[in-house]
């Protein structure tokens, strides 16, 4: 990057970061200040906070690959977002804040028992402390290739820095903060869409991409076609996406401590309607940049691979690199088809001649094909050359984009875009995994005499630290898995169906008894694995079937045990329950 980008770059990230330390410098000084924010966030700060912490850098950098490679149906895995929105705020909000609990796991043990709260909270920890090792390779990712560091070095030395500024600024501090970040956010993506629409060839506006991109089935928004084994339609989305976002939202303290924090239950519900009305219409936006990337890679010249530093990896090893080269000047030759067949569908568009449009579209797909098999060969290459590397380069495209062609200054503005997503997930994940721990694990096990607020803030610093340093040594695995927009949502699949359950049970089943739900809980929660590795299930449907398991088995195992006492709720009174 040049002088001015890092200059960008740096005064954004730097500026946000001190704006927001500063404004809450005294938020640690109390348990509710440094767990809440003292609970007086106004409802547009709930909103943009949920929006900043579920959009991590992997929504950046890993969402324009996968419309790139796959179009626009990953959009469908929203569908059901804002009816989790509404029913949230109907039945969870006024719960949560009626019993003035930290975390949504306080809740269980009023509800159930010791043991079903210490259940739910572990899971909850295994889940978010691995996302948020994936959320931080992520922007690892963009900085290695920006310096050509090693992966394992900036992955220690970003992680770092996010452990940091978390620790030392609590909730206050993680949503004051978000609000600039989200700002970055939705500027810089705005100003990349814009870009990449300004550098397609004269005579090529946005609608004859949008043609092009349909011609090619980028445009596949909606199908309603069921399959099991098919991660994005119409029906997952509904569906499983519904039940995911349910559970995400409703029992993930990464996104409920944000919502704990609003001044009422109005601004809490308000923030997140907010955040239904307008994450789908930001994700679709994201999708439309890898859309118009595609386009763009058509009239542009394309590597054979985005991922350059595996290709340059390859051509070091003697027995591969002829064959690299082989490839790579055939993927040019066909580049240059390309090139032709998609200029003159958009010509035969503005003559609206049908049957020249038929013709290009039919030569188009062709060099597509050969271009496909001619990447399927790169990748049994590499594969052979580096067996250990990750061959997939849809985390790359977007990246490539902004490093080859974006003016100096700009670079700089959409690497602050990755990397205050990357801050604000982080720094929103390892706060609730820092408030969990203590809450829901350290507390309620420990003798009142020693929990000071001053004790006990200096514990949950130290499990954020904790967690923080668990999600470093995740990171450095996270490159040997499938594109991250994709991993992190298939992780979440499998614990928070699980956990959905126990609280269906917990808000509908007023008659079913704690050692009923915890056992259905965990039988459910080994067969969602078991059923992982075995099968080939799209991953979706496990929060729906990890959820009924759960509703079913309690009703079953109540029956069981019928004599067992049901606990009355009772209200913490802005106390953690410690019986």
């Amino acid at each position: 990057m040049s002088p001015l980008d890092w200059a960008v770059l740096t005064g954004t990230l730097l500026f946000i970061i001190g704006y927001g330390t500063w404004r809450t410098r005294h938020a640690g000084a109390s348990l509710d200040g440094y767990l809440l924010g003292g609970r007086q966030t106004r409802w547009w700060g709930v909103g943009l906070s949920i929006i900043a912490t579920q959009a991590s850098a992997v929504t950046f950098l890993s969402t324009p690959g996968q419309a790139y490679a796959d179009g626009m149906r990953f959009i469908q895995f929203y569908f059901g977002l804002p009816v989790a929105m509404v029913l949230i705020a109907v039945v969870a909000v006024p719960i949560y804040q009626r019993l003035r609990v930290y975390t949504a796991y306080e809740y269980l043990q009023t509800r159930f028992d010791r043991r079903t709260r210490t259940l739910a909270a572990g899971l909850f920890l295994v889940q978010r402390g691995l996302s948020n090792g994936l959320s931080l390779y992520a922007p690892a990712l963009v900085l290695s290739a920006i310096l050509g560091w090693n992966t394992t070095v900036t992955v220690c030395l970003l992680g770092a820095a996010i452990i940091g500024y978390t620790v030392s600024g609590g909730t206050r501090a993680v949503t004051v903060t978000q609000q600039g970040q989200v700002a970055v956010i939705f500027a810089g993506m705005a100003t990349a869409g814009y870009l990449l629409v300004h550098y397609l060839p004269a005579g090529v506006g946005f609608s004859d991409a949008l043609h092009v991109a349909g011609s090619m089935g980028k445009l596949n928004l909606v199908d309603f076609h069921f399959n099991w084994t098919d991660r994005y339609n119409f029906w997952t989305g509904m569906t499983g996406g519904l039940f995911l976002a349910l559970s995400y939202f409703g029992t993930d303290q990464s996104q409920v401590q944000r919502y704990l924090s609003g001044q009422s239950i109005t601004q809490s519900r308000l923030g997140l309607l907010m955040n239904g009305l307008v994450k789908v219409p930001m994700q679709l936006g994201i999708l439309l940049i890898g859309v118009l990337l595609f386009v763009f890679f058509l009239f542009q010249p394309a590597p054979l691979t985005f991922n350059r530093p595996l290709y340059d990896r390859v051509l070091q090893n003697p027995a591969a690199a002829t064959e690299a080269r082989r490839l790579e000047a055939a993927h040019a030759s066909i580049q240059l088809s390309q090139q032709q067949a998609a200029a003159d569908l958009v010509a035969a568009r503005h003559h609206a001649d049908a049957a020249l449009q038929a013709d290009a579209r039919q030569r188009l797909q062709t060099t597509q094909a050969a271009t496909a098999g001619l990447r399927t060969d790169w990748l049994a290459l590499a594969r052979q050359a580096a067996p250990e590397a990750d061959a997939k380069d849809t985390d790359y495209v977007f990246i490539s984009f902004v490093l080859r062609y974006l003016p100096q200054g700009l670079v700089g503005l959409l690497i602050a875009v990755v990397l205050s997503a990357a801050l604000g997930s982080a720094a929103g994940g390892l706060n609730s995994l820092g408030s969990t721990t203590l809450v829901d694990l350290y507390r309620p096990f420990t003798r009142r005499a020693v929990c000071t607020d001053a004790h006990l803030v200096r514990v949950s610093r130290w499990a954020t630290l904790g967690w923080g340093a668990l999600g470093i040594a995740f990171a450095l695995f996270a490159a040997r898995m499938e594109n991250l927009i994709q991993a992190v949502n298939i992780l979440g699949s499998l614990f928070y169906g699980t956990i959905l359950g126990i609280f269906a049970v917990a808000f509908f089943r007023k008659q079913v008894h704690g050692p009923a739900v915890f056992w259905a809980a965990v039988v459910t929660q080994l067969a969602t694995l078991l059923a992982f590795w075995l099968t080939d299930i799209a991953y979706l449907w496990y929060n729906i079937l990890g959820c009924f398991a759960v509703l079913l088995l309690a009703e079953l195992l109540q029956r069981i045990w019928p004599q067992a006492p049901i606990p009355q709720a009772v209200e913490p009174s802005n106390q953690v329950v410690a019986s």
